[in-house]
């Protein structure tokens, strides 16, 4: 059989269902809906250059890559590619063609540096090594039984401080975009980040097919958002964390924990019985904070790092 690349055709619901399918099998501890595929496609900023591949056997999606360019970093040039097969599928050069056609569509917009999310084991790191790519920093992905798990009970809330659902901002959501945006660009990272296009993270977060409001919760102080934590879901009973931090001013007073403790006691409560999230390995504060809950770590992943000419 023949392997070819193309790009994914949101319109058609095979595309998008076999998408979805590959990323649940090669990463079953992130969420991925057909919806949410189609979303992220029709709905990415311009000046990202997103774009979806599919790798194609006989009328079969066996492979995916995401691709673009990291366009609210402050330094211009860098491109990331995310490639992915079934491993049902491995040794049919899917995962070879996928690289080399993300790499010539950002060679050809001018990006300098790649950077590759790649999971850490054997086969998978030796094929980034071969392509050209070095390893940089790694992340890991955890689980929470939230069927069987005992979760932390709930905390008495501090003075001054209450707990809302993001559901509640929905008449002004630009003081969560400001949160969210102050806590993204302190997280970890190969790649900085100034994220200041509010109506991109309303597509982007807010408005994504998987992104839950009435499960993401905000601890205000004094009138003002100060921690978070927002949720999505799948089709089915599995719930993730899309990011959960605090505000520079209001650290150290275990405030996301009383919004991430919230945020899973009423998901569980929902009928949602595995929550998932993931954590840059040198990010040892919110890994504390997973582990206090009780996630385990269930997979890890290796940035890998190609430099073009």
């Amino acid at each position: 059989m023949t392997v070819i690349v193309r790009d994914l055709r949101t319109d058609d619901r095979r595309d998008t269902e076999g998408f979805a399918l590959v990323r649940r099998l090669a990463l079953p501890f992130m969420l991925a809906t057909a919806e949410s595929v189609a979303h992220s496609v029709t709905h990415a900023h311009p000046d990202a250059h997103y774009r979806a591949l599919v790798a194609e056997e006989d009328g079969e999606v066996i492979g995916t890559a995401q691709t673009g360019l990291a366009y609210d970093s402050p330094e211009p040039g860098q491109g990331y590619l995310n490639v992915y097969v079934r491993p049902d599928r491995f040794g049919r050069g899917a995962g070879t063609l996928l690289t080399r056609t993300a790499e010539g569509q950002l060679g050809a917009l001018g990006a300098k540096r790649l950077f590759a999310w790649v999971l850490d084991a054997p086969e998978n790191r030796a094929f980034a090594e071969r392509h050209g790519y070095r390893a940089s920093r790694s992340a890991h992905f955890l689980r929470l039984d939230l069927a069987n798990g005992a979760l932390p009970p709930r905390q008495e809330l501090p003075p001054g401080v209450e707990l809302r659902t993001g559901a509640d901002f929905a008449d002004d959501l630009r003081p969560l975009f400001q949160l969210d945006a102050e806590t993204m660009s302190d997280e970890p990272s190969d790649v900085g980040v100034e994220f200041a296009d509010y109506d991109a993270w309303l597509k982007d977060t807010w408005q994504a097919p998987m992104f839950s409001p009435e499960l993401s919760s905000v601890a205000v102080v004094d009138g003002r958002p100060a921690a978070f934590s927002l949720a999505r879901t799948d089709d089915g009973t599995r719930y993730g964390t899309v990011m959960t931090g605090t505000g520079r001013a209001y650290r150290g007073r275990g405030l996301a924990k009383l919004a991430k403790n919230d945020s899973l006691h009423r998901a569980r409560a929902a009928g949602f019985t595995e929550a998932f999230t993931g954590n840059d390995t040198g990010n040892g504060p919110m890994l504390a904070i997973n582990k206090w809950f009780g996630y385990e770590v269930c997979a890890s992943e290796v940035r890998y790092v190609r430099e073009l000419g």
